[in-house]
C-alpha cells in the first residue's frame, strides 16, 4: 500500500473552516484522547513530538524540529508531519505536512468556539496580531461570521498595514482601545508575555478568543478580563498548569478552577446565559486537536481522489 503525503498548498485548497470545526466538535464525542508529549534538545536545537490516540478515531505522532540556525542559511526553522496511524490495526495511514495540520488546528480550535459563544449578530471582528495566524483567523472567521468586517491591529502598524493589503476589505486598527470597544468579537494572536488586552475595556455581550499564551510565562489578557468574563478552554489538560493565561490568575486566587465552565469535552456548555454576557476562550491546542485535523484532512483528501 502506497501511504499517501498530503502537502500544504494541495491539502489546504481541500478543506473549509466550517468543515473542521464541525469535525473537531464530533471528535469530542468520541471516548477521551490519551495524549503524551516528548522533548529532546542538542543546544540550539529541539525535536518535539506530540502523540495522541483517541478511541474509534487512530493515532497520530506530531513532529517538529526547531533549528535556530536554519534560516541563515535560507531554510525554514521549522519543519516537521503527522504521521496518522489506523485505529484498527496500527498501520500507517498518511503523513501530513506540519505546517498545514498546525495552521488549521490552531485556527479552527478557535473557530469552534467562537461559533459557540459569541453573539451569532457579531458584526464586527478585531484580530490583534498579524503574524503567521493572522491570515488564517481572518479566512476562517470570515467563513464563520459571514455578514462581519474584519479589523486587524498589531503593535508594528506597518505588519498589520502589509497584511490587511492581501486580504479585501479587511480595515487596519490605530487605536487597540478603541478597537476592542467596538469590536463583538476580539480574537488574540500574540507572542506577548504581559496583557495586551485590558477587560475595562469590554463591554457586556463581547467574546474574547484568546490563542497566542502557549507558556507558564506568557498572557494576553489581565486579570480583569478573566474576572469580568465567564471562561472556557479547549481542553483542561493543556490549558491548567501549563500556560500562564489561566494559570498565573489560578495560583494568585483571581480565578478558581469551578470558575472554568467547561471544555470541549463538554460542549454542550459552551453556550452564554444572555446577550450581556462577555465570554472568554483560551485555546490551548494539544495533540488530540492534531489527529482530529489531521484525520479532517485525509477524508477530504481520500473525498477528492
Amino acid at each position: 500500500m502506497t501511504v499517501p503525503f498530503i502537502p500544504f498548498d494541495e491539502g489546504e485548497a481541500l478543506l473549509d473552516w466550517t468543515g473542521l470545526a464541525e469535525a473537531i466538535a464530533r471528535g469530542h464525542d468520541l471516548p477521551k484522547a490519551a495524549i503524551g508529549d516528548t522533548f529532546l534538545y542538542r543546544d540550539p536545537d529541539t525535536l518535539l513530538s506530540r502523540a495522541a490516540w483517541i478511541d474509534g478515531m487512530g493515532m497520530a505522532v506530531k513532529t517538529a524540529t526547531i533549528f535556530p540556525g536554519n534560516p541563515e542559511r535560507g531554510d525554514p526553522m521549522v519543519n516537521g508531519a503527522v504521521c496518522l496511524y489506523s485505529d484498527r490495526d496500527g498501520t500507517i495511514e498518511a503523513l501530513v505536512d506540519f505546517h498545514l495540520v498546525t495552521k488549521w488546528k490552531t485556527v479552527g480550535d478557535s473557530l469552534l468556539a467562537a461559533t459557540r459563544l459569541a453573539r451569532p449578530d457579531s458584526g464586527r471582528i478585531l484580530i490583534v496580531g498579524a503574524g503567521t495566524v493572522g491570515t488564517g483567523l481572518c479566512d476562517a472567521f470570515s467563513a464563520g461570521f459571514p455578514d462581519a468586517g474584519i479589523t486587524l491591529w498589531n503593535r508594528t502598524r506597518a505588519k498589520a498595514d502589509e497584511l490587511a493589503a492581501t486580504l479585501p476589505g479587511v480595515a487596519v486598527a490605530e487605536d487597540l482601545e478603541q478597537a476592542v470597544r467596538a469590536s463583538d468579537i476580539i480574537v488574540t494572536a500574540t507572542m506577548s508575555s504581559t496583557p495586551v488586552i485590558r477587560g475595562d475595556w469590554l463591554r457586556p455581550g463581547q467574546h474574547l478568543n484568546l490563542i497566542g499564551a502557549y507558556r507558564p510565562d506568557m498572557r494576553e489578557a489581565d486579570d480583569t478580563a478573566l474576572t469580568r468574563g465567564r471562561i472556557f478552554v479547549d481542553s483542561f489538560d493543556t490549558t491548567i498548569g501549563h500556560i500562564g493565561e489561566i494559570q498565573i490568575p489560578l495560583d494568585q486566587g483571581v480565578i478558581s478552577k469551578d470558575d472554568l465552565v467547561a471544555d470541549f469535552y463538554d460542549l454542550a456548555a459552551f453556550t452564554r446565559n444572555g446577550p450581556d454576557d462577555i465570554t472568554v476562550f483560551k485555546n490551548g491546542g494539544g495533540a488530540h486537536l492534531d489527529l482530529m485535523t489531521s484525520r479532517y484532512i485525509l477524508e477530504r483528501w481520500q473525498a477528492a481522489l
